[in-house]
């Protein structure tokens, strides 16, 4: 068994298996070991992942990328807008003002939301796991943005729950960075906190945490973020100048070409790996629009010019978290730098000035999140054991909560505060007479979300209550929840009341007062029983108050998906794998047909060509080039059932073709083994060895051995006078049958042991008989053979008489 940790990126994903060796990230099916975050719909079927990106250059409109930053926000968001502007394909706005991209799939116009294509994603990341584990996965942690709101997470439960999979946690991806650096770490750090700085900077957003270790866990004080500044960010200043550069010198318009600004974006990005260890770096790609090649050249400090004002933003984050830490720049012991993006010499040196000290690359930049999501899901699993280490997340947005008052106003108060512990639980205590509702929502006074995010969290309505006399309200206690996933939920809401009722007097006490007095001077006894029946007497027990409670019902209205849509959702989905499915083993069996023609083209006029006569040759050959004619014309669009028709029709004659020469090559081997089996038989039946055993089953074992040699040489006559080209007479399953058979018979009878020898055993010594009393007969020493009783002392002697 095992538990799946997914990273799941705006660029690409890694996944991560826990299993009870250890953490282990699994390659694709590229033997890569990050899978790009991409969906292309196509005429038959979808391709995710590699797949996909082998076909964005030819249909980008047709494929989805960067779909982390649409899933759980409105179309109107002026993030989103921003982001339109750098996608290929073409996005509308739904009914209900969400995200909605447009792909041409199975030949027709269909409208998929976000979660549906997040879902698409997860379910090839799944299939990559279980491939490489063998077995079923269902449970998983899977990363999302510490700035992530309640849409967000909600969206992506509903895309994991379309394609069958079961999150045991949403893990922050800076949390996730954190317990993969220090649950490898618990040697080195004490009781004494230790506090390290974790900056993250990806493809699209950058995040920092303030993690404090123990040797005991991690917990989380502060983060900060930048959902805006990534890799992308540079990449986007790189595209701009290029662009400006070419339509100046070469006269081309780049940006109203998407195949052309993708295979430019495509080139930059390797362009500015190159130039993470490289001074300089050149830019050639060739028929990039309209048959003009085009080449130019970047340096590192060129670069770091035009991304100045990008790389500047890095500072705002890392003060945040480390002020709302309630620390300095000198707590910080160590920092650690993540995220395919901080791979830029400017980064590193960038956080160098702010930190005083060199950063450290102790974790795999690209894999260090997914590796924190699997060691999570090996903690929450309880099929594996892991040792102790407690990981106390925290959430960035404060919440607070909104209730009507009994005057009509409404009232309000912070409930979770900024930088909350996850999971956390709080207990409200209200007085009605009536049902009402609680409101959740964040509170952004300073601005972390963005414009367009909608601040309502959920709204649970209590109630009905129970009858209560007029005038009087009810005691409630509600419970209120930031789980794991930072969700907010109300868990129980309970009417508390105290009853007053009387509690009859103990049995012990009823005895005592009942009980006789003891006599005079028994230890005293009397004077202190009389004065504590007198005390009883005058002192009556108080009634007692017991405590009653009675749930009452909770109605949730929260984000996420209706029930009826998920379920429509996650049938599409299970018919596009399904499709899927069906058109990749199509493609196995039209690539079993092709492979067939090939090889047996060949085949006939080389290995096989004794075994096959001239007139069968020249059909069986005008089949197979018949045959891929109509794979490339009338056959190249056919059902599975086609493919498997055809081929079982060449195989119809090729088959005996092959097994003549199959036969010809395994016959001599097959006789040498029966005939070596049949005369080491034939020799045990007659040496001495054996002589032990019965000869008429020695005969048996002679008489099934020249059988069967008789046979064998009957048949080879045979075989000898076959042509090649006819159908074999003695085959190798039947020399192996016949072989089987007699060492069956055989070997039971000539294993037989030889009888053990006889063992004479020496006569027994009768027992003396007991005498007539009862008494033992008395014997003593004397010569062998000689009689020493007195009776035979009385026979000796009448015999001399």
């Amino acid at each position: 068994m095992s538990v799946v940790g997914i990273d799941f990126g705006n660029a690409t994903n890694v996944v991560a298996l826990a299993r009870r060796k250890g953490i282990d990230v699994v390659l694709n099916d590229e033997s890569k070991r990050e899978t790009p975050s991409m969906v292309n719909f196509g005429e038959k079927q979808r391709f995710i992942g590699s797949a996909a990106a082998d076909k964005i250059n030819m249909k980008p409109r047709n494929t989805v990328t960067q779909v982390k930053r649409l899933v759980g926000r409105a179309f109107d968001d002026p993030e989103v807008q921003r982001d339109l502007r750098g996608l290929f394909y073409p996005v509308k706005k739904g009914k209900n003002g969400e995200v909605l991209c447009e792909m041409e799939y199975l030949g027709k116009k269909k409208e998929f939301t976000p979660e549906q294509c997040v879902a698409s994603i997860l379910s090839d990341l799944k299939r990559i796991a279980e491939k490489d584990n063998g077995t079923k996965v269902t449970d998983c942690v899977i990363s999302v943005p510490v700035y992530a709101t309640d849409a967000h997470r909600r969206a992506m439960l509903d895309a994991a729950s379309m394609c069958g999979l079961n999150v045991l946690r949403l893990l922050h991806e800076t949390t996730a960075t954190a317990l993969s650096y220090g649950i490898f770490k618990t040697a080195e750090f004490t009781d004494e906190p230790v506090n390290v700085a974790f900056v993250d900077v990806g493809h699209s957003a950058m995040q920092v945490c303030i993690a404090q270790f123990t040797k005991s866990g991690l917990k989380i004080l502060s983060t900060g973020f930048d959902r805006n500044l990534g890799g992308r960010n540079v990449d986007e200043v790189l595209f701009d100048h290029f662009c400006d550069e070419f339509k100046e010198t070469k006269k081309i318009d780049i940006r109203s070409n998407p195949r052309a600004c993708l295979r430019l974006k495509t080139a930059l990005e390797k362009m500015k790996q190159i130039l993470t260890a490289n001074p300089e770096a050149p830019l050639n790609i060739e028929c990039l629009m309209d048959d003009v090649d085009v080449h130019s050249m970047m340096s590192r400090e060129k670069m770091e010019e035009l991304a100045a004002d990008t790389i500047s933003r890095l500072v705002t984050p890392v003060e945040t978290a480390v002020k709302e830490a309630g620390l300095t720049v000198g707590d910080i012991a160590a920092v650690e730098l993540v995220g395919n993006a901080s791979r830029m010499p400017c980064i590193l040196g960038r956080m160098q000035e702010l930190f005083g000290k060199m950063p450290s690359r102790t974790l795999n930049a690209s894999e260090c999140v997914a590796r924190g999501c699997a060691l999570q899901g090996a903690m929450l699993s309880p099929l594996f054991r892991v040792r102790e280490f407690e990981v106390q997340d925290s959430f960035p947005f404060p919440i607070n909560v909104t209730w009507a008052s009994d005057d009509g106003s409404d009232k309000n108060m912070e409930l979770f505060e900024r930088n909350n512990l996850v999971p956390s639980t709080k207990l409200m205590t209200f007085f009605k007479n009536d049902k009402f509702t609680i409101q959740a929502n964040y509170t952004d006074e300073q601005g972390l979300l963005s414009q367009g995010t909608d601040t309502k969290v959920g709204a649970f309505q209590i109630g009905p209550l129970p009858k209560i006399a007029k005038g009087e309200k009810h005691k409630l206690k509600v419970k209120v929840r930031l789980n794991m996933n930072s969700l907010v939920s109300v868990e129980s809401a309970q009417v508390v009341e105290e009853i007053e009722e009387e509690v009859e007097a103990s049995a012990t006490e009823e005895e005592m007062k009942d009980a006789p007095a003891p006599a005079d001077g028994a230890d005293g006894m009397e004077t202190d029983a009389k004065e504590e029946s007198k005390s009883e007497e005058k002192e009556k027990p108080a009634p007692k108050k017991k405590v009653k409670k009675t749930d009452v019902p909770v109605t949730s209205e929260v984000g996420g998906l209706p029930q009826k849509v998920l379920e429509k959702f996650t049938q599409e989905e299970f018919d596009m794998a399904l499709q899927d499915k069906i058109i990749e083993e199509t493609k196995e069996r039209k690539n079993a047909v092709e492979e067939y023609v090939y090889s047996m083209r060949n085949k006939l006029s080389e290995q096989l060509a004794e075994y096959v006569d001239d007139a069968t040759r020249e059909s069986f050959s005008a089949l197979l080039n018949a045959t891929e004619d109509w794979l490339y014309e009338d056959g190249e669009d056919e059902s599975k059932g086609v493919y498997i028709n055809k081929l079982e029709e060449l195989q119809a004659i090729g088959a005996p073709i092959e097994l003549r020469a199959k036969e010809e090559y395994e016959r001599p081997g097959a006789i040498a083994a029966l005939n070596d089996l049949a005369q080491r038989f034939l020799s045990m039946a007659g040496d001495e060895a054996h002589a032990h055993i019965d000869a008429a089953d020695l005969e048996n074992v002679s008489k099934e051995c020249n059988e069967a040699l008789s046979w064998l040489n009957e048949k080879a006559a045979l075989q000898a006078s076959t042509a090649k080209t006819q159908p074999a007479v003695l085959l190798t399953a039947d020399i192996e049958k016949k072989r089987t058979t007699l060492e069956r018979f055989a070997t039971p009878i000539l294993n037989r042991p030889k009888p053990a020898p006889k063992v004479e055993t020496p006569p027994q010594v009768a027992e003396p008989e007991p005498m007539e009393d009862g008494s033992e007969p008395t014997v003593t020493e004397g010569d062998e053979g000689e009689e020493t009783n007195d009776q035979a002392m009385d026979d000796a002697a009448d015999a001399l008489d």
